[in-house]
């Protein structure tokens, strides 16, 4: 439900125990565990928080975040035995704010990183990850003006 309290919007649950909730983090499965590591933290950007190798159940996980908001995590879980993955598409997506679309873009791109839907409003992009994961780039605050060469780029692939 949406109250209006002075001049701010507050939402409250009818279940009070709900707001005890916290988000702590979504978990995508990864085949290539050198290959996401070069996707998420050297292209993309974000940091390595902590790491969890279990022999016993042979499988590895890798907590990310975007620097200075280590709230929101991204568990890279690797399995030790090879798995196929499929439908990256039907997860929905990761997405973050990112304070120049285009430069952000450009940097992506220069990794070799499929900029998938191009920013071609100012506002928003996807790529995907070595494992078909699709990642939404927000522009924070306002678009930005629409600018070559990314206004007259075509989508590439599903994203």
């Amino acid at each position: 439900m949406l109250q209006a309290s002075g001049e701010r919007a507050m939402i409250t649950h009818p279940r009070p125990w709900i707001s005890v909730m916290k988000y702590l983090h979504t978990m995508v499965r990864v085949t290539d565990l050198d290959a996401s590591l070069a996707f998420y933290c050297d292209a993309l950007g974000l940091v390595e928080l902590r790491r969890h190798e279990s022999p016993e159940g042979r499988f590895t996980l890798i907590f990310l975040a975007a620097p200075g908001d280590e709230t929101a995590q991204v568990e890279l879980t690797y399995n030790w035995d090879p798995e196929v993955y499929t439908g990256g598409r039907n997860f929905g997506h990761l997405a973050y704010a990112v304070p120049d679309i285009y430069a952000t873009c450009a940097r992506l791109a220069a990794a070799g990183v499929t900029i998938n839907r191009p920013p071609r409003d100012g506002r928003m992009a996807f790529v995907r990850s070595p494992d078909g994961i699709s990642v939404e780039l927000l522009q924070a605050g306002a678009a930005l003006a629409p600018a070559a060469p990314w206004r007259d780029m075509p989508n590439v692939g599903n994203w």
